[in-house]
């Protein structure tokens, strides 16, 4: 605007990120300061050289308006507050990609011969799975879920009642022994997206779905039947008002047992 007085903030304040480290953190810098002094201060964030430093500017929008590359200029001609400022060092090595790395790897085999491990501590101690009621316990629920699973048939109707869940109606949809766990499962595709995934579990397809629509339960948290049938607004409402019923049968002999008494 023609005539205008523009006038600075004493500080302002920036978004900064960095290919360096993954940290992202909003800071409010002196306005009087130079690009080069900047560039210590992130040094000291990001761990970037801030010799070999390169900083782009992004505005509110995530757009790239333009790098900062004049080390001698004033924040306050350069930036405004509000703009995200993302640091990159090309002599820096990425510490958050470990694709590259080369990792330590043991054959299960070879990690049960071990004596020192977490697994052989407790052994020894008889902790866990090695309790021998655990053990008795784990078996029992083992043969309980192949009975289980042996009287269901795919194409079920069923409803999952597996703990701290709450019930989930679907289909049955596989029913057997899975590579990924032991003992006998039966795979769900569920009436809403409220599973794990489609059906396709570490690289092994057990069945077909919508993602987020399939799972693995144990058969003894698993009903099946053909009145479990798909959740509606009017089914909902059915079994709301009959759970008032019941309730208002139980309230109403309740009130009349101790008016009597």
């Amino acid at each position: 605007m023609s005539g205008a007085i523009v006038t600075h903030p004493e500080f302002i304040k920036l978004m900064i990120t960095s290919a360096v480290s993954p940290m992202a953190a909003e800071k409010g810098f002196p306005s009087h300061i130079t690009v080069r002094e900047l560039k210590g201060k992130l040094e000291m964030m990001t761990g970037a050289n801030m010799d070999a430093m390169k900083i782009e500017i992004f505005n509110e929008q995530d757009k790239s308006i333009g790098k900062l590359t004049d080390d001698d200029a004033i924040l306050k001609h350069v930036l405004i507050s509000g703009v995200r400022l993302h640091v990159t060092d090309p002599t820096a090595a990425n510490f958050a990609d470990t694709s590259a790395v080369e990792k330590f790897e043991m054959s299960k085999e070879d990690y049960d011969n071990r004596e020192d491990s977490v697994q052989a501590f407790k052994k020894r101690n008889k902790m866990g799975r090695f309790n021998p009621e655990v053990q008795a316990k784990l078996a029992a629920q083992s043969e309980e879920n192949k009975e289980l699973a042996l009287k269901m048939n795919v194409g079920e109707r069923c409803e999952a009642r597996t703990p701290k869940q709450p019930p989930r109606r679907g289909e049955v949809m596989f029913i057997g022994e899975v590579e990924f766990k032991d003992g006998y499962w039966v795979g769900l595709k569920f009436d809403e997206p409220v599973g794990k995934h489609d059906g396709l579990v570490q690289g092994k397809r057990y069945f077909k779905c919508d993602n987020k629509y399939g799972a693995f339960c144990q058969p003894r948290f698993v009903e099946v039947g053909d009145s479990l049938l798909k959740w509606t607004f009017q089914t909902m409402k059915s079994d709301f008002l009959g759970l008032c019923h019941n309730n208002y049968q139980t309230v109403h002999h309740v009130y009349c047992f101790v008016k009597t008494s």
